[in-house]
């Protein structure tokens, strides 16, 4: 390979982005590459927003939450044209290797750059930890502990009215989130796409918790979920009797992204963002960067975007027996 590389962050920022462009900056340059950084992901790339990194310009980030190198989501770069202009790009600054940190969409790109023929690792970065290659991924351990946080802070309010809460957190159509969250905060119910639950049933939930006694009910529902928190408010709020508790709705929304990244995001964003990046020198390239089986692992992009991650529902039955 030539000694030329280029790092961008696509798609949702997620806590962590900046403690592996560092990681994999500085591998680079203990390598004897040199590593530029591209603003705004693919969008940036098609713009031409390439400059050099140093050692020092990714000094002090990893404990910063987002991207400073920016992300965007393009349209462009779905086109023939714009993927054909993002590596004219890059060959007119004789790079021939891109590292990009991101989730579905992202490691879509690296597959269309892969196939034009430059050298593209890709790196697992998410919060909705539904990326096929990584068992975890950068972002999910910062925005799970923000999520679990409120879900603490929401059932002291609750508990003192009396009342039930319908937590929404992110996640698009991938119930991890909402899944992790509630097991852990202890919800009496989890709604998520990958089990769809009717109002009826959750009505029955809530039912049951006041008959028992219960000072509050807590239903953490995924963003993605066909009944997400808000057509759960609307069915009670028109079609249904009270269901024992008082209602009220919190949507944490992208907060949830905006945290500094926790001990183990920063760990693992660093260890991936070396395996990245060792991956190149050794040849190894068209690949995935993730965590798997406690360790760093490579995936080809090819099956990456070809497969949908599942999700192990057996943790939700276990969310179900844990709530009575």
């Amino acid at each position: 390979m030539n000694k030329r590389v280029a790092v961008l962050t696509s798609g949702g920022d997620a806590p962590g982005m900046n403690a592996a462009v560092r990681a994999a900056v500085r591998t680079g340059i203990h390598y004897g590459h040199e590593m530029y950084g591209v603003q705004r992901g693919f969008a940036g790339l098609i713009a031409g927003e390439i400059s050099p990194l140093s050692a020092r310009d990714v000094g002090g980030i990893s404990q910063l939450a987002g991207t400073f190198l920016g992300s965007a989501r393009s349209v462009e770069f779905t086109t023939s044209a714009g993927q054909e202009e993002a590596v004219r790009q890059l060959q007119a600054l004789d790079i021939e290797s891109v590292i990009v940190i991101g989730g579905n969409g992202s490691q879509q790109g690296a597959h269309v750059l892969s196939k034009a023929g430059l050298r593209v690792t890709g790196i697992a970065s998410t919060i909705d930890n539904d990326l096929t290659g990584s068992d975890i991924t950068i972002g999910v351990d910062t925005a799970l502990n923000i999520a679990l946080e409120a879900i603490d802070r929401l059932r002291v309010t609750a508990s003192s009215h009396h009342r039930g809460l319908l937590v929404e957190v992110m996640g698009r159509r991938c119930g991890y989130l909402a899944l992790m969250a509630g097991l852990a905060g202890g919800a009496e119910a989890i709604v998520i796409p990958e089990r769809e639950v009717n109002p009826e049933t959750i009505a029955d939930l809530l039912r049951s918790a006041s008959s028992r006694g219960k000072k509050c009910a807590i239903i953490v529902v995924a963003e993605g979920a066909r009944n997400n928190a808000q057509r759960l408010t609307q069915y009670f709020q028109t079609s249904h009797p009270s269901p024992g508790f008082e209602l009220r709705a919190t949507t944490l929304g992208h907060v949830q992204r905006g945290g500094t990244p926790t001990a183990f995001d920063r760990l693992l964003a660093t260890r991936l963002g070396v395996g990245a990046m060792e991956s190149l020198v050794e040849g190894n390239h068209g690949v995935l960067t993730g965590w798997i089986d406690g360790r760093v692992q490579w995936t080809p992009l090819s099956e990456v975007v070809s497969k949908t991650k599942e999700l192990d529902l057996r943790l939700l039955d276990m969310a179900g027996m844990l709530s009575k």
